[in-house]
């Protein structure tokens, strides 16, 4: 099955470091909280595409270049919030909207984005959505990687609103 993975950003970036670099990142390096983290490693693990989600840039592929720090979260009412529009015309543009099956390792406020971005066709699953909090995400991900299986079982959803 043709299957992606959508990651949380976070907001520790590798900009929040000592060794910050002093040029562009790789998406893939430059989100350091232990959330993404785990994120990332089950993504790598269980799918053969993944990507990220910003809500500054939008979706980001693992190779995408990053240029600087930034502090921009889904909900906060920041200007520079990604539009429902543009991440439209990225799921075109990164072909994402080939996929039968996402999977999105966020929480409830994912639940309220994704849906609206991709096709009624697109089978979209939150296996984390219900977890209370961080903490218990985090356990459900090592647990997954523990015992090296996917989450089952899963709910999916086709209800959503951007705001």
């Amino acid at each position: 099955m043709n299957r992606l993975c959508i990651i949380p950003c976070g907001a520790k970036k590798i900009w929040d470091t000592a060794a910050a670099p002093s040029g562009p990142c790789l998406a893939k390096q430059a989100y350091i909280s232990p959330l993404h983290r785990k994120c990332q490693a089950y993504a790598d693990r269980f799918f053969d595409h993944w990507a990220i989600l910003s809500a500054k840039h939008g979706f980001l592929l693992p190779d995408d270049k990053l240029y600087e720090n930034y502090n921009v979260a889904f909900g906060s009412g920041h200007p520079e919030i990604v539009s429902l529009h543009e991440l439209k015309r990225q799921v075109s543009e990164k072909r994402l909207d080939r996929f039968e099956e996402i999977v999105v390792l966020g929480g409830k406020k994912f639940t309220r984005i994704v849906p609206g971005v991709f096709s009624g066709e697109t089978r979209i699953y939150f296996p984390l959505v219900g977890s209370r909090g961080i903490g218990e995400m985090l356990q459900k991900l090592n647990r997954a990687l523990e015992r090296s299986e996917p989450f089952d079982g899963m709910v999916g959803t086709r209800r959503g609103s951007f705001d």
